[in-house]
């Protein structure tokens, strides 16, 4: 992999919960190595009001978050990404546009906090595990020797990232 900053376009359904998280713990983690981004196949067209708190409570960057379409990134004046990643079960069994400069594609399924039901207080802790969840797999992600790992072994640790502690169990086609 070349020496510059890395697009990673995380993928969801409604663009509203997981895909947001993901984008905001990479955009702080990740900052200088990568430039992160989210869409949805179905955006619902607002973040998660608990994703949003969650990430102010975790003190991670809410601004310019919106939910937005996947469409946005499959123009050709679009950031080429170089990964690809879906989060929901959902968007990992959908047919992804073609994405232009054939990015690294996973799947790091968890489960939609957004779904969860309860008291407040546990679909608090919903948003939380998710949370927890996408920052050990972005972590281990950025900690990664890409420069230095062939594009066959990096398929296989993304695709182990997306097997770790919290995984959905689905047999998806990465986008």
């Amino acid at each position: 992999m070349h020496d510059h900053t890395f697009n990673v376009l995380f993928l969801c359904t409604g663009n509203s919960a997981r895909s947001i998280l993901a984008e905001s713990i990479l955009r702080k983690d990740g900052a200088g190595r990568f430039r992160a981004f989210s869409a949805g196949s179905t955006p619902k067209g607002a973040v998660h009001p608990l994703a949003l708190h969650t990430l102010q409570t975790m003190e991670y960057p809410t601004d310019g978050m919106r939910s937005k379409s996947w469409l946005e990134f499959a123009t050709p004046d679009a950031p080429v990404m170089d990964f690809v990643f879906t989060v929901c079960d959902n968007a990992a069994g959908e047919s992804c546009p073609i994405w232009p400069g054939q990015p690294m594609t996973a799947h790091w399924g968890i489960e939609d906090p957004a779904a969860a039901e309860g008291t407040d207080l546990e679909k608090q802790a919903a948003f939380v595990t998710a949370f927890r969840y996408l920052r050990n797999r972005i972590d281990t992600f950025v900690n990664l020797p890409l420069k230095s790992i062939d594009n066959l072994s990096l398929g296989t640790k993304l695709r182990e990232i997306g097997r770790s502690e919290g995984a959905t169990h689905s047999t998806p086609k990465a986008g």
